[in-house]
């Protein structure tokens, strides 16, 4: 017998909570390419790149692992009326960007060519 994943129900005519989950989604996905990217800098700039493919990794690992929770939360707040925004979760995921901008910066200005 197939398992029902069938997610609670709201009143959001927009259909918020599925839009939010689909940009996580693309956010999820957008790290694995980053990680790709990082994989073809890891001959020419040595094993400093292991670390950007595993933040990026990490991260994407972290959203997609904390998805279904905050898409339960987000119908949860719409049917108690009661939504707040999911602050944590956007920073540490703005903080992370960030480092690997940061990182790969410092890769390809100052790590040598092998």
């Amino acid at each position: 017998m197939p398992l029902q994943n069938n997610p609670p129900t709201h009143g959001d005519p927009g259909l918020q909570p599925e839009r939010t989950d689909l940009a996580w989604g693309r956010t999820t996905l957008s790290m694995v390419v980053a990680a790709a990217i990082f994989l073809r800098w890891l001959p020419h700039h040595g094993w400093f790149v292991g670390t950007l493919i595993a933040a990026a990794v990490v991260t994407a690992l972290a959203i997609n692992l904390t998805r279904k929770r905050r898409f339960h939360r987000a119908i949860h707040g719409i049917q108690q009326e009661n939504m707040a925004p999911n602050i944590a979760s956007t920073a540490a995921v703005a903080v992370s960007v960030v480092i690997l901008a940061v990182l790969g910066i410092f890769t390809v200005l100052f790590l040598p060519l092998t």
